[in-house]
């Protein structure tokens, strides 16, 4: 593994970030698509003469994606599977566990994050009026409240609509919230009915109530993105 391994620390220096530049119209926010993922490492690894590659496995009820590196010189490196359950047990369920699958599992094996402006607002600065008297330095800021201690694995309600939620033992509520929304999304858009939406809601609830015990404005637009699908489909 002498020789992948050399090429992939110098494609790793080539790599940028996955840019957010597909919105989410449901909670106002932008994310990085598959494609963006791509673009940010594959000139580092083609340059360095290594071939991406993300294979499927057979699976019940989702998708299994290996991504795996091909060097020049004949040697692999798996980088792992990662296993993505179907939110709709057909053609357009699976397709996009395998599309949501794909993303996760490449910034994983390469390394990368999505690109964040909320650093931008760090680096400005208030300017004050000069005074002849010296101002008494400021009281220090309260401690900042501890953020919601989130389990190791949460899962929806068994049933046809379950949204299924695996977080990382350091993984932020932002985190949790950002994966249940975009596969609340993901569920809604593949919803026929009304019956549809409502047993979405109802099989996941216990998911969106953890969601409002964290954030109440994301959970607001969550519930606004169930009304404006299910108003559509009267």
């Amino acid at each position: 593994m002498k020789e992948i391994s050399a090429a992939l620390v110098k494609a790793q220096r080539e790599f940028g970030p996955a840019l957010k530049t597909s919105s989410n119209p449901h909670f106002r926010s932008k994310y990085a698509d598959l494609s963006a993922c791509v673009e940010a490492v594959i000139d580092g690894l083609n340059n360095n003469g290594i071939f991406l590659m993300q294979g499927s496995h057979l699976c019940e009820d989702g998708v299994i994606v290996e991504t795996i590196f091909i060097h020049e010189s004949g040697e692999q490196l798996s980088a792992g599977k990662l296993h993505v359950v179907a939110s709709k047990q057909d053609a357009q369920g699976y397709g996009s566990a395998l599309t949501y699958a794909r993303r996760y599992a490449l910034m994983a094996a390469c390394g990368i994050a999505p690109e964040d402006d909320d650093g931008n607002a760090a680096s400005k600065t208030k300017h004050t009026e000069k005074t002849d008297k010296p101002s008494a330095p400021p009281p220090p800021p309260p401690p900042p409240p501890a953020p919601p201690k989130l389990p190791a694995k949460i899962e929806g309600e068994p049933g046809k609509w379950q949204i299924t939620v695996k977080t990382k033992p350091d993984a932020t509520p932002t985190d949790f919230i950002n994966i249940v929304a975009e596969m609340a999304v993901v569920a809604l858009e593949q919803a026929k009915s009304q019956a549809d939406v409502m047993e979405i809601f109802k099989v996941n609830r216990s998911l969106f109530d953890k969601v409002k015990s964290i954030d109440a404005d994301c959970h607001k637009d969550l519930m606004e993105a169930f009304k404006t699908k299910k108003d559509a489909l009267k």
